[in-house]
């Protein structure tokens, strides 16, 4: 599980309060009666999987269903008390809040070129993503950023949960893993629910299928406060500048960094820290689209500060975000040397090393670290 450190007490009040049972669902001595007015969101019983342990997680990020309580129950006569029924009922009626996809002829995707089909996770997200997104981070709904992480909370966590959980390969061709994988958030969930020898307790069960939601939901909501406050953040930075990359070099070829952000990187062009792509990398891509900036102006390199050792680094952008290939690597002489040696071959101050493949060097200094980009343009 992910968790970012930057996080409010606010959130963390929330992503630790428990969802609670409602009382007749749970025998208890003291039984709790149900507050006047309060609603009730309804889920099935038995074993439980994520998409639904997500959704009533999500739904109590709403205002409508914040302070609602929880039936888990398959009886159709207790469901149909229930305010909103999620992953049971077979029913999918927004104006009747029934969320529901395992019946037959449900085909429905979150769209905006996106195929998958959904799961009670993906349905709820689609309906009430843009309302959680815009309550935990304080945004106004119709602020253009929401948007943005709805679609990429959906590409980047959501949408693989739906492909578990309706049994979607995520291979287009029949080809067979090298390994397995079974540490998935998916997988976390299931391994709550009990062995299939061990007694059944319906006390248990509910008590562990609230453990899963809560384990779900704080992935969620980690991943969204860094979407939120890290991810986006980070796009301003790489358009300002892209924007103003000619005053580093006529050619528009090299991309200046004044503040640290995460674009280091391991030769894949994935993120030495989790294996994610860099934010910066990632938004440049994108703005390089939407911007419309034609191949001849494309930068081919980034220089940066690095944020250990007080030097900087160049590095040599990649043709695509998954690709192995430079868009111009650094001087073949240059790779594989190192230090005063280097200094010598490039004629530049304070060279530290270039790696092998030609993906990235570094420098002692700023100025060393710009030279030795726009000396690669020349060679």
């Amino acid at each position: 599980m992910m968790f970012v450190r930057q996080t409010s007490s606010a959130w963390l009040r929330l992503a630790s309060r428990p969802i609670r049972m409602a009382a007749t669902d749970i025998p208890h001595p003291a039984k709790k009666q149900r507050t006047v007015g309060s609603k009730i969101i309804g889920t099935h019983n038995g074993t439980f999987h994520c998409d639904e342990a997500l959704a009533v997680y999500m739904l109590r990020l709403t205002d409508a269903y914040r302070d609602a309580d929880l039936k888990r129950t398959r009886d159709p006569g207790i469901l149909d008390t229930c305010d909103i029924v999620v992953d049971v009922g077979a029913v999918y009626d927004e104006s009747n809040q029934r969320f529901d996809h395992h019946q037959r002829g449900f085909e429905e995707v979150f769209g905006h070129g996106f195929a998958t089909k959904l799961s009670s996770a993906g349905l709820i997200y689609k309906h009430f993503g843009k309302e959680i997104i815009s309550n935990q981070l304080q945004l106004t709904p119709d602020d253009t950023r929401v948007e943005k992480l709805w679609l990429k909370l959906y590409r980047e966590f959501i949408e693989a949960l739906d492909g578990i959980d309706n049994g979607i390969s995520q291979y287009a061709d029949d080809i067979q893993p090298k390994y397995r994988n079974r540490t998935d958030l998916s997988s976390r969930v299931g391994w709550l629910n009990p062995a299939w020898n061990e007694p059944f307790d319906s006390r248990v069960v509910d008590a562990q299928f609230l453990k899963a939601s809560q384990l779900a939901g704080e992935e969620f909501l980690g991943r969204l406060n860094y979407y939120g406050r890290s991810w986006l953040p980070a796009r301003d930075l790489v358009f300002d500048a892209l924007s103003r990359r000619a005053n580093v070099d006529s050619s528009g070829r090299i991309i200046l960094f004044d503040q640290y952000a995460p674009w280091k990187a391991c030769p894949v062009f994935l993120s030495s820290v989790d294996g994610r792509l860099t934010a910066k990398q990632e938004h440049l891509f994108e703005l390089e689209q939407e911007l419309a900036v034609p191949p001849h102006a494309q930068p081919f390199y980034v220089v940066y500060p690095d944020e250990a050792a007080n030097n900087w680094r160049i590095q040599a952008v990649p043709v695509s975000a998954e690709s192995f290939e430079s868009r111009r690597a650094l001087p073949e002489p240059w790779r594989g040397v190192r230090d005063e040696v280097l200094s010598r071959l490039t004629g530049i101050e304070g060279c530290i090393f270039v790696h092998a493949s030609g993906f990235i060097g570094g420098n002692k200094t700023k100025d060393g670290a710009l030279e030795m980009a726009k000396t690669a343009l020349d060679l």
